[in-house]
Parts: C-alpha cells; structure tokens; sequence
C-alpha cells in the first residue's frame, strides 16, 4: 500500500485515526501528513478518571445480596417483619401443642408451657442472629420462606416434625469476623437456655418434664446449627474462629447427652 501523502510503497502501513487515511511511518503523525481532521487531533482529551478495584474476598460468605450501606447500629422491626413474625409464631406454637399431645402430656398447662418453651427456642435464635447483625450496621429482617412455611404446617398434623418456617435474612458489607459474631448468637442464645431449663428441672416441680425436653430440644438446635458444613451456623463460627466453635460445640453436645440422658 503507498503513503497517502509522499506516495511511498509500505508494507506496514499506519492509518490515521482521524482522516482515516494510511501512512508510512514518516507521515503517521496528524502533523506530518497535513491531517484534515487536525483540530480533533489537537482537542484535549477528556481527563480520565482514575478506577479503583477492590480485591474481592475468597471467604464466600463476604457475598452479600441487597444493600451494602450501613443501615446504622439502632435495633428495628419493620410492620412487614412483624407480620412474618406473627404468622411463623402461630405456626411454631401449633407444632409445640400437636408435639405436647403426641407425647402424651397430662394436663393442658404442661402442653401450653412445652409450646411457649418450643417457641421461644426457635425465635431467640433467629432474634439473636438479627441483633447482632443490626448492631453491626447491617440489614436484617425475619421472612417467611413459602417451602418452609409448607413444611412446618403440615408437621402441626404430622408424627415427624420440622421447624422451619423462615429465617433472618441479612445483608450488607461485612467482614469474617462480622459474619462469625452473627452465626455464633443463635446457638449461643440456645445453650444458655438449655442450662437455664435444665438448672430449674432440678428443682421439685411437676414441670420437671416439660423443661427437661426444653432442655434437650435448645442443646440440640445449638448442636445441629453448630455443624461445621453447608450453610449451616457452624461453617462461618469455624471458617472464623476455630476455638469458639470448639468450645461452643463440645458444651452443646454435653447438654444434649446429659438432658436426653436425665430424659430416659
């Protein structure tokens, strides 16, 4: 191809990103080949603007969905929220009444108290989780899950039963050590329960029963939360901090021997 100014044979030829033209490598420049377009070739750039990247984390559990500001350390519960609240209450109450006549439990108040011991144990759990986590700045709320819903209401009126109707949902920006605090609240709040009933079983009460199964029933929500594998609490308590979870683990499977141990 030849220079499109001094008529040159070239077999590399550079084109101009202006005029478009092709040039040896004399007359490449705007300048030197009497450029037509030369008034955008001497129009200053527009100043670039410098990109940040962050690198990302390899701890997946950094991931978050929804908002990533700061929401502020004040602890909230929105009217959405409160109606999850209700409606996984009332299904929760209705699986610790079916549980309280299946195993035969001789009188209404024993069953009534089994039902507010069942489901205390299973909101101070997620409740815990939600604190910790709005303290932390971050967004948290309980929801209702449409299977898990589904699940626990046909337990109310079956011989298996599974408490699971929804979960605190949180999301924001948050560090390992963030995400551990969190996790470790649920099955905290669920061993100091079951020391708790289990320390007042002892007492000469015709509740014995009842709080002993109270007992058993938080040890064991603490003990199965606490195993270190999928998205169970357990996974980010170890991927953060592996004595804590040692100790927390090692107390609940105590308390879950010794209370079904006492129980039979």
């Amino acid at each position: 191809m030849k220079c499109q100014k001094c008529g040159q044979e070239t077999f590399l030829p550079f084109q101009c990103p202006y005029c478009r033209d092709y040039f040896c490598s004399m007359h490449r420049l705007p300048e030197n080949h009497d450029c037509p377009q030369m008034e955008l070739a001497r129009r200053p750039k527009a100043k670039e603007i410098p990109v940040t990247t962050q690198k990302q984390s390899s701890y997946k559990y950094t991931i978050t969905l929804g908002p990533t500001v700061r929401m502020g350390k004040q602890i909230y519960f929105s009217p959405k929220e409160i109606r999850h609240l209700a409606i996984a209450s009332l299904l929760v109450v209705g699986i610790g009444l079916s549980s309280g006549i299946f195993i035969q439990m001789d009188q209404p108040l024993m069953i009534a108290l089994f039902a507010v011991i069942l489901t205390a144990s299973f909101f101070t759990h997620e409740i815990a989780h939600k604190i910790t986590a709005q303290r932390r700045g971050l967004w948290a709320e309980f929801r209702l899950t449409l299977i898990g819903a589904v699940i626990t209401l046909i337990s109310i009126i079956s011989i298996f039963k599974i408490i699971s109707p929804g979960a605190v949902m949180i999301a924001g920006s948050a560090r390992r050590e963030d995400i551990g605090k969190i996790s470790i609240a649920g099955p905290a709040t669920n061993i100091i329960l079951s020391t708790m009933l289990l320390s007042v079983a002892f007492l000469p009460t015709e509740y014995a029963l009842v709080l002993l199964l109270g007992a058993a029933i938080n040890a064991s929500i603490a003990l199965f939360n606490l195993i270190p594998a999928g998205i169970l609490d357990g996974f980010k308590i170890f991927a953060w901090n592996k004595k804590i979870w040692t100790s927390a683990f090692i107390l609940s499977l105590a308390l879950t021997v010794l209370s079904y141990w006492i129980i039979f």
